[in-house]
């Protein structure tokens, strides 16, 4: 199985100045790669609809448990990996299944729950090895903390 690369940039958020958490799937963030599938895919809205989560204004619990799909904080059995422009994951998310196994991480079945008509099967699916996973959600678990002292 092809295995592409994590990690998760911490950046400021714009307008709030709180950290926002980004995936990077191969050096690409996937704020990104999202705005590209959507505009291609001929979907309104889209295009700068997403950012990053921001881990203080809500209570995903442990960083590990959430990009674990084991977030208490999620809506169903999907994860956000994505939030609104605005800041608030709840308004416009970007949802995915996150399956674990000894050797890989995949993100799948990606969703927008409020545009349920919408066809995200040719997005995805991402693998990752899990030991690179697990290294990359770690740095972000001590950024994350890190920030919240």
């Amino acid at each position: 199985m092809f295995s592409q690369e994590i990690r998760f940039d911490c950046r400021r958020h714009v307008d709030r100045g709180v950290l926002e958490v980004v995936p990077c799937i191969d050096g690409t963030p996937l704020t990104d790669l999202i705005d590209q599938f959507e505009t291609e895919a001929g979907m309104q809205p889209a295009g700068n609809a997403y950012r990053g989560l921001i881990p203080r204004f809500f209570r995903f619990g442990p960083m590990e448990d959430h990009f674990h799909g084991r977030s208490s904080g999620a809506m169903g059995p999907k994860t956000p990996l994505l939030g609104c422009e605005c800041g608030e994951w709840g308004c416009w998310p970007l949802m995915a299944a996150i399956t674990v196994t000894p050797d890989h991480v995949t993100w799948d079945s990606f969703e927008q729950p409020h545009r349920k008509t919408r066809d995200y099967s040719g997005f995805g699916p991402f693998h990752f090895d899990r030991h690179q996973y697990e290294d990359a959600v770690k740095a972000l678990s001590a950024a994350v903390s890190s920030d919240e002292t």
